[in-house]
């Protein structure tokens, strides 16, 4: 357990560290506030909710600014809970149109306007991201004109602005980041995207939902932080053998996520400093230690090496 521990500690020294050198600015008041905060919101993989840990999404702040990345069940309570103002989101980017990355898309802004949110959120995904947009403001427009009327609310409608991407390449650029994508294979769902976000003290990269890919490994060439999907090979049998349908749900897991093994050959082909282990399946129960996930990268990946958890910041 050692090595894991020590991982851990030295990880965000080491990340955190290296990024203050690549800071825009050669003023030290404001490579602070240029530094990044990546902060894994849910660790989670497959739709069912869990236990132990929340639906995927993950949320990356530069300047005050919030960047969320896919919207989970419960991602606007997680946000709350890691300490991140819901009035702080300015973009949100979904990975591919499966529940557990997109179920709260909706709900994250509609909770956000309820709470703080006052500036525009452009949003970002693959097809049908306006229809799903225009559809969940019909579902809810009754709750939205009734809080316009008795809390004098400004109309939520002109303060999402959803943009669908359909190919990789660079998707937007403010002045905190520039954000792009890369087609990666998650079949059925298509087109599925990683993302990633080169940022004033360092480059993060997150793979989304995907099978090896070398999309993936180009968009993350010498990325700072990739946080990757991660399957642990020895308990899929028993979790397929859980479900309605084994010989598919065993077929979809094989043929579309990545294990543990091909995960740390992506990051070591990639050359990335840290691998983040996010997106867990199973993501529990049954719970599956820290130890035997890193122990099943380690042998693949010799740079730094973090098994995520919710809530975890990086």
């Amino acid at each position: 357990m050692g090595d894991l521990g020590s991982e851990r500690a030295s990880t965000r020294r080491g990340v955190l560290g290296g990024g203050a050198a690549l800071a825009l600015s050669a003023s030290a008041g404001r490579v602070a506030e240029a530094r990044s905060r990546l902060i894994l919101l849910g660790t989670g993989g497959g739709p069912t909710p869990k236990p132990n840990r929340s639906a995927p999404a993950q949320v990356i702040v530069v300047n005050g600014a919030a960047y969320v990345v896919d919207c989970g069940n419960g991602v606007a309570r997680q946000m709350v809970l890691a300490g991140v103002s819901l009035g702080a989101i300015r973009k949100v980017f979904i990975t591919h149109q499966h529940s557990d990355h997109n179920a709260d898309y909706g709900n994250l802004l509609l909770l956000s306007w309820s709470a703080s949110l006052k500036t525009r959120v452009d949003s970002y995904g693959p097809p049908p991201m306006a229809q799903m947009t225009r559809l969940f403001l019909q579902l809810n427009d009754d709750d939205i004109q009734t809080r316009i009327r008795d809390e004098g609310l400004s109309p939520l409608r002109p303060l999402i602005a959803p943009h669908e991407i359909t190919e990789g390449g660079l998707v937007m650029q403010d002045e905190n980041v520039k954000v792009t994508a890369a087609l990666v294979d998650h079949p059925p769902v298509r087109p599925s995207f990683a993302y990633r976000f080169d940022c004033p003290d360092r480059s993060i990269v997150i793979s989304g939902d995907t099978r090896p890919s070398p999309n993936l490994v180009t968009l993350a060439r010498g990325a700072d932080v990739l946080v990757h999907e991660v399957m642990y090979l020895p308990a899929v049998e028993k979790l397929a053998s859980a479900g309605t349908n084994p010989k598919a749900l065993r077929a979809h897991l094989l043929g579309s996520h990545s294990t543990a093994e091909q995960v740390g050959r992506v990051a070591t082909e990639a050359g990335v400093k840290t691998l983040v282990l996010s997106h867990f399946v199973p993501g529990g129960p049954p719970i599956i230690p820290d130890q035997a996930w890193f122990d099943a990268v380690r042998p693949y990946f010799a740079g730094n090496l973090i098994v995520g958890h919710d809530l975890l910041e990086l």
